[in-house]
């Protein structure tokens, strides 16, 4: 018999997710968001213990803010406003990323470590709290067919064989999708001969040794090179370890971290973790109702945090192209995107910057001269906020900023997440547009430009101007103050442009914007543009 597993939802088909770590957790708290159905199917009892990855950037805080799950995680995790590199031989600083430098683009111009293995039982909590009883652990799938409208699923449970229908199917089972198998999707790329060894240290770096390393730190050599990092409860260090090279035991490893962080009175290994370091990305993430993501993907190098933060890009990218599309506000082509925006990202972005940065760390070379021009390039790249995605389809996106001022934003880009003025407080902008797109008409308020009613959930339309809209003007059910046009020069648009911020805060145009033409709402005709279907009206 097939069954619906849709918790308060009716006969209405849900997502189906495959996989519970980090990328499953974070998509099914996205659709949560959007009110879409999901069911998350774990094929294992409980959730990793190893210990994996430790640092979550920026653009994932976001993510995770926009997905309401963000304090929970803050709460588990030390905070960090600075990257630091020093010189292996000398011990000496050579280079600081001060994330700081970031609080004119973001709420969040900080970092985060937390091991993987204390992140998911965060994540798993704040998902349980908004939908319970969407996570189903010890489901093993064991296969699955396409129809035009549904997928059906074949799951092995404790309680015996279930077959369930959903409407789409994520596939967010790892670097060995058994989904991406079974659709016979081609895996390119290669798997370094080198691995990486992971280990947690007992060692106290603050009262009895202090070091007064930043607490993200990598200590690069042509030798010998290490990564440190500070956990909310230890510290944690990775190096490579050469190909054919058995695994260190317990005292060479001590004696390893004495080498970079010298004599200290107490030392004691607390956990350690080999892994496998990969580029390999999938030749095709979408077939009919199947989507892949995360390392099912993209298996990238561990460097930078360019792995995990690469996946929740791709959560951030697609649940909303899947609620618009459910809600009837969008046609089945909206999907089509997720692909061709994210795989760019992954292959020529992430995959080649973390090569680059072990080229870097190796002392090869000048690897990365466009990320030691300028702090706050450097930490805008750093954080991930400085991916640009191809939204027009031309080939155009990016990954990196340079310099040590702000440049103006492009279409594609992460808009800035400043605060805007509303009747009653202030509004940031990525709250504004994180259930709709969002029409930004930076104008002269007091002139009565002419600015589309309020009449779409899909679509809402704001005059921004540095003059409050009076209050005999018409439009102060959509007017945003801008104090001293603080985000119109961080745009850096001329007066009367439109701005169109699509759910995701990536901007999806820049264009000329008539406030005297009340005829054309050029808002409307991206949006149709973009998603295929007219602006849904209230």
């Amino acid at each position: 018999m097939t069954e619906q597993l849709t918790p308060d939802h009716g006969d209405e088909l849900p997502v189906a997710v495959i996989g519970a770590g980090p990328i499953g957790l974070i998509t099914a708290l996205g659709l949560v968001q959007y009110g879409v159905p999901v069911v998350v199917f774990e094929e294992d009892d409980r959730l990793s213990l190893d210990t994996k990855a430790g640092t979550v950037l920026t653009r994932t805080l976001e993510v995770l803010h926009r997905y309401g799950a963000l304090s929970e995680v803050l709460d588990a995790s030390l905070r960090i406003d600075e990257i630091g590199e020093l010189d292996r031989a000398t011990n000496t600083p050579t280079l600081s990323v001060r994330t700081g430098d970031l609080t004119e683009d973001t709420r969040f111009p900080f970092v985060i470590n937390i091991p993987q293995h204390h992140l998911e039982p965060v994540l798993r909590t704040a998902l349980e709290k908004k939908a319970p009883g969407v996570l189903h652990m010890g489901h093993r799938l064991l296969g699955f067919e396409q129809a035009d409208d549904y997928v059906e699923l074949r799951l092995e449970t404790p309680g015996g064989e279930r077959t369930v229908k959903a409407r789409h199917l994520l596939a967010c089972d790892g670097g060995r999708s058994q989904v991406r198998d079974d659709l016979g999707i081609t895996v390119e790329g290669r798997t370094l001969e080198e691995r990486y060894m992971l280990v947690d240290l007992k060692v106290d770096l603050d009262v009895d040794d202090p070091r007064d390393y930043p607490y993200l730190a990598y200590f690069g050599d042509p030798e010998e090179w290490m990564i440190l990092v500070r956990q909310p409860h230890c510290w944690r260090f990775l190096y490579p370890l050469a190909p054919g090279r058995p695994e260190p035991d317990r005292e060479e490893l001590a004696a390893k971290a004495r080498r970079f962080i010298g004599d200290v009175a107490q030392l004691e290994i607390l956990g350690t973790n080999i892994y496998n370091v990969h580029h390999r990305v999938a030749d095709k993430w979408h077939d009919g109702r199947i989507f892949l993501m995360g390392d099912a993907a993209h298996l990238i190098t561990p460097m930078w945090a360019l792995g995990l933060n690469t996946g929740v890009l791709d959560a951030s990218n697609l649940p909303w192209r899947l609620a618009w599309v459910r809600r009837g506000w969008a046609d089945e082509s909206l999907l089509e995107a997720y692909e061709t925006e994210q795989a760019p990202v992954a292959v020529q972005g992430s995959g080649e910057m973390a090569e680059a940065a072990r080229a870097y760390m190796d002392r090869r070379g000048g690897a990365l001269e466009a990320m030691t021009d300028g702090n706050w390039g450097n930490a805008f790249t750093r954080a991930l906020l400085g991916v640009r995605l191809d939204v027009e389809g031309s080939g155009d996106w990016s990954m990196v900023k340079s310099g040590d001022r702000p440049v103006p934003v492009a279409a594609g880009d992460r808009a800035p997440d400043l605060p805007l003025f509303g009747p009653q407080g202030p509004l940031y902008l990525h709250d504004l547009a994180a259930d709709s797109f969002v029409a930004l008409y930076f104008t002269d308020t007091r002139r009565r430009p002419a600015i589309p009613a309020q009449n779409s959930p899909a679509l809402r339309h704001f005059a921004v101007s540095r003059w409050d809209a009076p209050h005999d003007s018409g439009l102060r059910d959509r007017a945003l103050f801008d104090p001293g046009e603080r985000v119109r020069k961080r745009f850096g648009v001329a007066d009367d442009t439109l701005v169109l911020l699509r759910p995701d805060g990536h901007v999806a145009a820049i264009v000329p914007y008539d406030p005297n033409d009340a005829s054309l709402d050029r808002a409307a005709q991206l949006y149709e543009r973009i998603t295929g279907r007219p602006v849904p009206r209230a």
